[in-house]
């Protein structure tokens, strides 16, 4: 049955089903939106089911959808696993693919979430290195950098948009202290707070204790010696032990993390599978987040 449908028909679908949107699928495609429609249809027809329901804007996988969704994101993972047991041997001299992200997120979210890497036994090793400001690629022989959008990066690097950041205005359960801890690694911070009517009022009368780091802000929070604002990713886990309660809903600050790289991430497979999962476990702390 499989030699009726081109790959591309279960690719196209893939990504539109992945994105929400057949126009962002041709966008990452590079082929028209016509194309990508196409082959969904072509792919409905001749499998006689239903892929989509196409009620609202956004494409909402059906149950037969999200069936062949997941085989579809099986079979292109294992397909990109082959592609990096294939090509490592074009890596001159390097099996371990080198990472740097700022201190906070290295330690309160990406090392937390290496099991789930480590479980899907891609080939490759990887190294990860901290910064506080984008480091020099070939000085220190980087391949991607985790970064979020609080500094402009260079013009001459590649950057994929990885998530939105929300962020949380946070205290101990029995804070009672006038402080807030504000981090120098978020630039603009103080002012988006000073700029917003839900958060002004709460934080002008506060006195500022700045800490170089963010993960000391979110130390002084816990101790219960200010508050503080920090990424809902940082303090996923503090907020469902209760060890930090929100003290307003969390809000957005047109902040956002990215991946970095000084070449197309393309050429290099294992720089392609960790977007991927970096992407996908992202989405899920998003949703944790959001659930809370």
């Amino acid at each position: 049955m499989i030699e009726r449908f081109s790959l591309n028909s279960f690719k196209f679908f893939y990504y539109a089903a992945m994105y929400g949107s057949v126009t962002i699928a041709s966008k990452k495609l590079f082929v028209t939106q016509g194309a990508v429609s196409k082959q969904i249809k072509n792919l409905e027809e001749g499998l006689e089911i239903k892929l989509f329901d196409r009620k609202s804007k956004k494409l909402t996988l059906t149950q037969d959808g999200l069936n062949l969704f997941n085989s579809c994101q099986d079979a292109f993972n294992k397909l990109d696993i082959c592609l990096v047991n294939l090509k490592n041997r074009n890596v001159q001299n390097k099996t371990s693919l080198v990472i740097s992200c700022e201190p906070t997120f290295c330690m309160k979210w990406l090392i937390p979430k290496l099991n789930s890497f480590d479980d899907l036994g891609f080939d490759f090793d990887i190294t990860i290195l901290t910064h506080q400001e984008i480091p020099d690629f070939k000085k220190n022989n980087i391949d991607i950098i985790i970064q979020r959008n609080d500094v402009d990066f260079p013009k001459n690097l590649h950057t994929y948009k990885l998530i939105d950041d929300i962020l949380f205005l946070v205290k101990n359960p029995t804070y009672h202290r006038n402080n807030i801890a504000i981090s120098t690694s978020m630039p603009n911070l103080w002012s988006n707070l000073l700029n917003k009517n839900e958060t002004k009022e709460l934080v002008i009368d506060y006195r500022r204790i700045e800490f170089e780091h963010l993960y000391l802000c979110i130390e002084a929070a816990v101790s219960g010696n200010a508050i503080t604002v920090a990424s809902g990713f940082m303090i996923e886990n503090r907020l469902k032990n209760n060890s930090l309660v929100s003290i307003i809903p969390p809000f957005h600050d047109n902040s956002s993390y990215y991946l970095i790289s000084h070449n197309n991430i393309t050429e290099d497979p294992r720089k392609v599978l960790f977007k991927k999962w970096l992407i996908s476990e992202l989405k899920v702390s998003m949703e944790n987040l959001e659930n809370l």
